[in-house]
């Protein structure tokens, strides 16, 4: 039966987790629960308003629908681009530093883990920062693209005022239709952000050197994540199936509350540094 902790600090909960995860190394399955305190904002959180995110059938098959992504992306990257990573993420990275944890599986695509210092991080969702030819499948930096936007749409994101940003680089905008999208420069192919879409499936090798990570830790922590998606839950089930321990940490209830080993009801940034604290302070 899992063990839930509701009502406690920051300090009493991460002695919990440390007690359950043991000296390690573990691997971190993070979700948007972790980067909220940067100001992204997420999807299923208990406070985040209902959203429809766009669905991968729909960004290829009709024009008007990429047309719509790609005018909400234009202005909604910027935010994304000035977040900084939280004491979540800083927390992570000096548990890898202390070997602590092996590795961090993120359902993100802000590229947070990697600016706070974790080395082995792996994208499962992608990355908001590329973009990708769905037909000769050249990739190039977000920022490339965002120039020829500009240059297509010249005042676009300056008359844009009093967004609502939403998760995954996005903003919400009344009205996109006088917004003109660019093609492939090298084949004239349609671009596509580099992340994986809802109805998208995550690239089997990506998959494949996740299972690899879970496989060599010694338990696994859950953080910020509902588990909703199938395409992170089953990393819990496949610790759960191999007899390591997992730690779920996050606000409100998960998917998987009812196989891991320990729940913990509270907010990743101040456990998640109380934990890295415990930890190092016997280094």
């Amino acid at each position: 039966m899992t063990n839930t902790l509701r009502v406690h600090s920051p300090a009493e909960a991460a002695a919990r987790v440390r007690e359950v995860l043991g000296p390690g190394p573990v691997v971190a399955l993070t979700g948007a629960g972790i980067s909220t305190d940067s100001g992204i904002p997420d999807y299923r959180g208990p406070d985040s308003p209902p959203r429809t995110p766009m669905t991968y059938q729909e960004f290829v098959g009709d024009a008007v629908f990429r047309r719509h992504y790609w005018a909400r992306n234009h202005v909604g990257r910027r935010h994304v681009e000035n977040t900084r990573p939280n004491d979540g993420h800083r927390a992570l990275a000096d548990l890898e530093r202390a070997g602590v944890v092996s590795g961090v599986i993120t359902q993100n695509v802000d590229t947070l883990h990697e600016a706070a210092g974790s080395s082995r991080v792996i994208d499962l969702h992608g990355r908001y920062d590329r973009v990708v030819c769905m037909g000769c499948r050249a990739v190039t930096g977000r920022e490339e693209l965002a120039e020829r936007l500009t240059e297509l749409n010249p005042g676009f994101a300056a008359e844009v005022a009093d967004i609502e940003v939403a998760p995954d680089a996005d903003a919400v905008l009344a009205s996109t239709e006088h917004f003109r999208v660019a093609d492939c420069s090298s084949c004239g192919g349609v671009l596509k952000p580099d992340i994986v879409y809802f109805g998208e499936n995550v690239p089997k090798p990506r998959v494949l050197e996740a299972y690899a990570m879970v496989d060599h830790a010694a338990g696994l922590l859950v953080a910020g994540s509902s588990l909703t998606v199938f395409s992170g839950r089953r990393f819990v089930k496949h610790a759960v199936s191999r007899g390591r321990p997992v730690v779920i940490l996050n606000r409100g209830a998960t998917r998987a509350d009812d196989i891991a080993t320990l729940t913990v009801e509270h907010g990743c940034s101040e456990v998640l540094r109380a934990l890295a604290d415990a930890y190092l302070a016997e280094r």
